[in-house]
């Protein structure tokens, strides 16, 4: 097996944005808006409650106009927008029915440089509105880019139900205390400690009000971090969706320092990193160029001791075929705080994908794993051939593209019925999934033909007769 050795991660690239979401400073700006409908009230009112000061030009404003104008303090001019109306504007805003007067406008607000916006016409629009979640100063947009506003709006609906309206108050007491904690001569890591302190406080106790003796508490508690308490923690990133991820998993990397990261991890789970994290490739793959273990090991430690919050994600399980064993124990030989945080196997996520209960009650009294080679990438020495032969139970092999036709012949020899099913699933979970039914008598030959790409695990038992029989039948029948 070759070697190679670890390498940073170039993260990938912003994928195109319709729009780019920008939050613009208003506080005593000035912006303008031509028309008096209730869709121009309503963006005057979110021009108000942003701090801008608002001139409005309507010969008739409405009543919602009129009635917002005494609430939020605006300004109405009664009569049609001139050229020197825009002079030192931040914002323009127009609410026009017919094309030619919002094309007029629009230009004219261009030549006087300011951004403009016409209501329900993206075609003169230089930016947009899109629904608003307000927890200010915590506030969240959401833009289809004008493709599907009520898909918009559903989504808005979701995060108001998802965010307590009490994390107003503490994003609020955050931008307080901000001065304050910068006044401290903190240390990056405590400074860093304190606000995920803080933000565990307002997630759990997000109803009441922040107190000025939180901020004392926090502060007692962050005060004295080491600098060089670096840790490491082992997650598994699933076998490939990234919706799999569990909530602790998901907290890891958004906390992470460095992650390394194994080659079998989908790349979209690292859409859950933090954006600073160094990320590092240490790749390990079946049959492939490799990182040794030795090296893994020893920069793992390395960046520990330099109080670095290191994240090892594996794909799957880490516990499950994942060498943890051996990281664990590198850390522990160090002094080094390690932790584990579990995944979702690649054995669980192709059964949830297959429908499969690989317990079945009435098919099955036991599940075991099973490596397909051992570290010189050959068939283990000592598998126990008549445990896999037992026809009550579930067998899941992984690794075993080389060994697999192997390991057929020999399980059938101690016993195993030739036509117990068999079934090989390729990228377990991820939009390129493979599925391969067959036997333990013609998987091997099943899976050489078809070539999947990828991690491949191997599930045998009666527990899979369905599957088998339901996948097996296309290929048989176009062989006839």
């Amino acid at each position: 097996m070759s070697t190679r050795t670890p390498s940073e991660a170039r993260p990938p690239r912003m994928e195109a944005l319709a729009r780019l979401p920008v939050f613009y400073a208003l506080a005593a700006k000035r912006a303008v808006v031509a028309g008096g409908s209730a869709a121009a009230a309503w963006k005057a009112e979110l021009l108000a409650a942003a701090g801008a000061a608002v001139d409005v030009y309507a010969r008739e404003p409405g009543e919602d106009m009129i009635e917002i104008a005494a609430q939020a303090g605006l300004t109405i001019h009664n009569r049609a927008i001139a050229a020197a109306d825009l002079a030192g504007a931040a914002l323009a805003i127009g609410a026009f029915e017919d094309d030619a007067e919002a094309a007029a406008f629009a230009a004219m607000a261009r030549n006087a440089g300011v951004p403009v916006n016409v209501i329900d016409k993206p075609a003169f629009c230089d930016f947009t509105f899109g629904s608003i979640v307000n927890r200010s100063p915590l506030v969240i947009g959401i833009s289809t880019d004008g493709a599907a506003p009520v898909f918009g709006q559903a989504i808005r609906a979701k995060l108001e139900a998802l965010i307590p309206r009490g994390f107003a108050r503490w994003a609020e007491a955050a931008r307080q205390w901000r001065p304050r904690v910068q006044a401290l001569a903190l240390s990056f890591r405590e400074r860093r400690r304190f606000w995920e302190r803080f933000t565990a406080l307002a997630v759990a106790e997000p109803d009441r009000a922040p107190a000025a003796s939180d901020i004392d508490a926090l502060m007692a508690a962050t005060r004295g971090v080491p600098q060089a308490a670096g840790s490491v923690v082992l997650v598994g990133a699933g076998p490939g969706d990234p919706e799999l991820l569990t909530l602790r998993a998901v907290r890891a990397l958004q906390s992470a320092d460095v992650i390394l990261i194994d080659d079998l991890v989908a790349p979209e789970v690292l859409d859950f990193a933090r954006r600073e994290a160094k990320k590092m490739m240490v790749g390990k793959t079946g049959h492939g160029p490799a990182c040794r273990q030795g090296e893994i090991n020893a920069l793992m430690i390395k960046l520990a001791k330099a109080g670095k919050r290191v994240v090892r994600l594996k794909g799957g399980d880490p516990m499950i075929f994942g060498r943890a064993g051996e990281e664990i124990a590198a850390c522990r030989a160090e002094n080094i705080p390690v932790e584990v945080v579990p995944g979702i196997s690649a054995a669980q996520g192709a059964a949830s994908r297959l429908l499969v209960s690989l317990t079945h009650r009435a098919q099955a009294r036991r599940l075991q794993y099973v490596t397909g080679h051992d570290r010189d990438g050959r068939m283990p020495a000592d598998i126990d051939w008549r445990a896999l032969a037992d026809p009550a139970a579930t067998t899941i092999v992984y690794m075993p593209k080389k060994t697999l036709r192997e390991l057929s012949v020999r399980a059938i020899a101690a016993g195993l019925d030739p036509q117990t099913p068999a079934v090989a699933v390729a990228q377990a979970t991820r939009p390129d999934e493979t599925i391969i039914a067959g036997t333990i008598a013609d998987i091997a030959e099943r899976i050489e033909a078809d070539a999947p790409g990828g991690p491949v695990l191997v599930m045998i038992g009666k527990v899979l007769a369905e599957v088998a029989q339901e996948r097996a039948a296309p290929a048989k029948a176009s062989a006839a």
